[in-house]
């Protein structure tokens, strides 16, 4: 029984915490990430992720599970691609634009996301300072953790909203780059597609990435700061 209770003891709860506050942020994320993927598609014509079960609230739709525990751990990871058609869009013209639109269905629904939960975190008392945010409790009860929850779920949204972006494939935003991009010259870049999770898994273990990606999510979240902020105060009378 000792040594059961020297082991108890040992474990870092404080940890444990955090890596299950941090799955509970990706389950929600990554949930209505790709579930305004499919409902996107199926706005503008497609109903391939509807008929597959795509635009659900059921997380267990959308992980695959090696890529969530990925992001659990790493904090990189993946979920189940959302299967679309852009033929098949019956909305729109060009095939290409509609791809390119449910493709920023993604991020946008990641912004909002931080827009509402960095809302939440403001409600419960939380502050940015000095590019941190930060939640005072004379003790850690309840409150405490349900306004961490929030400020994790605010952070992970933004940085997905970001990085997702990236116009590397099989990220969303180089399927957004075909928007701007001649056809011709977006038929070549497509013909690389297979080997751009190399590329940015790469990119990612060098830190190239790291400046450019701290620096954008650093600004969108100063900005999230600055609409939330002043709203909260008027909610409260503050």
């Amino acid at each position: 029984m000792t040594g059961f209770n020297s082991w108890f003891q040992g474990i870092d709860l404080s940890r444990i915490i955090d890596w299950l506050m941090f799955a509970g942020a990706a389950l929600i994320a990554i949930t209505i990430h790709e579930s305004s993927h499919a409902l996107s598609a199926y706005w503008l014509g497609d109903d391939t992720a509807k008929r597959m079960g795509r635009i659900s609230l059921n997380p267990l739709h959308h992980l695959d599970p090696v890529g969530f525990l990925m992001m659990v751990l790493a904090h990189f990871g993946w979920a189940k691609p959302v299967p679309i058609n852009p033929y098949r869009m019956t909305k729109i013209k060009s095939p290409k634009t509609g791809m390119a639109l449910t493709a920023l269905a993604g991020p946008v629904s990641n912004l909002i996301l931080a827009l509402l939960f960095g809302l939440a975190f403001a409600l419960c008392g939380g502050r940015y300072f000095r590019d941190q945010f930060y939640i005072t409790r004379d003790r850690q009860d309840l409150a405490f953790y349900v306004g961490q929850f929030f400020c994790r779920c605010l952070t992970l949204n933004a940085s997905l909203a970001v990085f997702n972006l990236l116009p590397i494939s099989p990220l969303d935003g180089s399927k957004i780059l075909a928007i701007v991009l001649p056809e011709e010259n977006y038929a070549q870049l497509m013909r690389y597609e297979r080997y751009g999770m190399f590329v940015l898994i790469a990119l990612l273990y060098l830190g190239v990435l790291s400046g450019p990606l701290n620096f954008l999510v650093g600004g969108l979240l100063k900005g999230i700061q600055a609409l939330v902020g002043p709203l909260a105060a008027f909610i409260t009378g503050s």
